[in-house]
């Protein structure tokens, strides 16, 4: 299982990605495995804004409906449309085609407060 060095990760699964002054997110090679078959994704639109620890969209399998939870704050600057047609991105390619959102923290020393891959590895492999 894939846990790319270079990002954070929360505890609710969701990976962030640091861009300059914003935030990529999506939900780890992990969280995809555990769901199954991903058929619809359900995402915010540009300039909503998501709160840190709280739902801003879901994810629907074929087994379950999970909610999505916002590692940060802040306002949604761009959305992967192509989740809307190719929701199996999610589980073909969890870090690169099926990155959710695009989001300019509120405060960026909220990306400093998630967890390391080393980190994240140890709480999954302690499940």
């Amino acid at each position: 299982m894939s846990t790319p060095k270079d990002l954070r990760y929360s505890e609710e699964h969701e990976w962030v990605k640091t861009e300059g002054n914003t935030v990529r997110i999506g939900i780890t090679h992990f969280a995809q495995s555990e769901l199954g078959d991903i058929v619809f994704v359900e995402l915010p639109e540009v300039g909503d804004t998501v709160t840190a620890d709280e739902p801003f969209g879901s994810v629907e399998s074929v087994k379950t409906v999970s909610e999505l939870y916002a590692p940060v704050s802040g306002k949604v600057v761009e959305v992967n449309e192509d989740l809307n047609d190719s929701p199996e991105f999610v589980n073909e390619s969890p870090y690169e085609k099926a990155w959710m959102i695009v989001v300019e923290p509120s405060d960026a020393s909220e990306v400093d407060n998630l967890m390391t891959a080393e980190q994240y590895e140890e709480m999954i492999n302690e499940d």
